[in-house]
């Protein structure tokens, strides 16, 4: 490591020359975590500040149900697709060059979408969101390493951690008051001005900082992975339009697995790959992909359907869905801290699988919804599942970079952080899937008793898929309309409750998959315990979402 540069100049220059240095380096360095978090916070809070807008987007946009699947997993498939790519980028050209740029296309992005006309407009705005997103993402803890050293390290990932909790927590809220009393395109706008403030902040004041032996991206496998991924989200989504044995889904599962089957050989072989395949080798690594797969594809994939019960089936408005999410937000935020604590005294697994575990049992709380039931059926839920994420989250960075050598640690938690991307990504595309078929499949076991309109139940279905309720039910008779909207109450709370099962099976099975492949003589083998973790990759770890 060379000397602090504070240092090199006292000798050249002498004691003042040096003070003066000091004070520079001084405020270089809280100006860096300033633009980190600005950065920081207007990434993570765009990733919970859309869900309670989404039914305001579909309304202005005439948007499908598998148009808004598309604006969640455009952002979601980008920020993994790059995530990777871009840490390889930064370390070869500049961390700070790469993060400013991250921001510019983020703040970009956002003005795109906010001005968008239309739903495929929207999407391609979210993916290019996604890929500024990734950009910040992956460098803003390397910009803090090197800008802190020794414990007020540990204080700048202290700040940035709970900056990373604020954004999440306050998303839904801030979401709903600017769809509420403005539009739902200032949840796009309000990022601009943070984007330029930070922007400016990390091109005046952030020092630039580079890997002098940094490999060149691996962009075959950055292709391959992309191509592949993209392939297979398609055929998720493309079966709720369709069915799974429908023979467009199924070649976009076979493309999907031939790219990623490609992308398991190249990585093989890369003299320098995206992924690390030697890391899958070593159990508890394993274990937290699984982990961190398992909780976003089971209760982070469920709150947009949780979203469109709260707004579109008990008709609240934006902000009154997302005041009612602060009560998962806030038991999260509770429970974190706690957990933080016991990283240090109890083995990680007894965390990380009895946390998916609570979460399992969360999302069959929620369970049980009918046409009469009230939000109020959903706080127990919401309550035990804030405290199951409380519970997961802070030891979980810990099984990737904990059972590896420094050196590949910055690979290790990108790998993890992309797992948590796709799971978000494959979750959302699979519930819609089966929510919708449930959907149509109740609705139609429904109205096969009303004569007059059993004959319309394919275009009913073909109405709410493109988001046109208000349709089917305006040239009904007032008798009429009434059936149907009783019978599109059960069948959407029918549906909901069947892709609840799923989701609290991917939980356990998430939870069973942790317990079994997470091993303290991992972490030993990667020349830390529980009990005395190495400094730097153990304070990454705790803070990263």
């Amino acid at each position: 490591m060379m000397p602090p540069l504070r240092h090199v100049h006292a000798v050249s220059a002498g004691p003042a020359a040096g003070d003066e240095w000091d004070e520079v380096a001084m405020d270089r360095k809280w100006w860096t975590l300033i633009a980190v978090c600005l950065g920081t916070f207007m990434l993570l809070l765009d990733v919970t500040i859309v869900t309670v807008a989404l039914p305001a987007v579909a309304a202005s946009l005439h948007a499908s149900f598998s148009d808004l699947q598309w604006v969640v997993d455009a952002y979601a498939l980008t920020l993994a697709s790059f995530m990777l790519t871009g840490g390889a980028l930064a370390d070869l050209v500049g961390r700070r060059a790469v993060f400013a740029g991250g921001v510019v296309i983020f703040t970009a992005g956002s003005l795109l979408c906010g001005f968008a006309t239309g739903p495929l407009f929207l999407v391609l705005a979210r993916g290019f969101q996604g890929v500024g997103g990734a950009a910040m993402f992956a460098t803003a803890l390397a910009l803090l390493a090197h800008a802190f050293r020794g414990r007020e390290r540990g204080t700048a990932f202290a700040v940035w951690g709970a900056v990373t909790g604020v954004a999440v927590a306050l998303g839904p809220l801030l979401g709903g008051i600017l769809t509420t009393d403005l539009n739902w395109r200032w949840i796009f706008f309000v990022n601009v001005p943070i984007g330029l403030g930070a922007v400016a902040v990390a091109l005046r004041r952030v020092e630039e900082s580079k890997n002098p032996g940094a490999a060149r991206p691996d962009l075959a496998g950055f292709v391959l992975f992309t191509a592949g991924l993209a392939a297979l989200v398609y055929a998720l989504i493309r079966a709720d339009e369709h069915s799974f044995t429908d023979s467009g889904v199924l070649a976009s599962f076979s493309v999907a697995a031939v790219l990623l089957a490609a992308f398991v050989a190249v990585e093989r072989r890369a003299a320098a790959p995206m992924f690390d395949l030697s890391l899958f080798g070593v159990p508890t690594f394993s274990g937290g992909l699984a982990a961190a797969f398992g909780i976003s594809a089971s209760i982070w994939s469920l709150l947009i359907y949780i979203v469109l019960y709260l707004q579109e089936l008990l008709g609240y408005s934006a902000l009154q869905a997302g005041v009612r999410l602060i009560i998962m937000s806030g038991a999260i935020l509770l429970v974190s801290s706690v957990a933080g604590h016991l990283t240090s005294h109890v083995p990680t697994r007894l965390l990380v699988g009895p946390g998916l575990a609570v979460i399992g049992v969360s999302l069959l709380l929620l369970r049980g919804l009918d046409a009469q039931s009230t939000w109020t059926h959903l706080i127990p839920g919401f309550v035990v599942g804030g405290l199951g994420a409380g519970i997961v989250n802070p030891p979980l960075a810990s099984t990737a970079v904990g059972v590896v050598e420094p050196q590949r640690a910055g690979m290790a938690s990108g790998i993890n952080n992309t797992f948590r991307q796709v799971g978000i990504a494959t979750g959302i595309a699979l519930l819609g899937s089966l929510f919708a078929t449930a959907e149509r499949s109740r609705l139609a076991a429904a109205l096969a008793h009303v004569p007059l309109l059993a004959p319309h139940t394919a275009a009913i279905a073909a109405d709410l898929r493109n988001g046109s309720e208000a349709r089917a039910l305006g040239a009904l008779p007032a008798p009429l309309r009434a059936t149907l909207e009783g019978a599109l109450r059960s069948s959407f709370t029918g549906a909901l409750n069947e892709i609840l099962l799923v989701a609290a099976i991917i939980a356990f099975v998430a939870a069973l998959a942790s317990l079994l492949l997470i091993r303290n003589r991992d972490f030993a083998a990667g020349h830390q315990t529980a009990a005395h973790p190495a400094p730097e990759p153990v304070v990454r770890a705790a803070v990263e979402v």
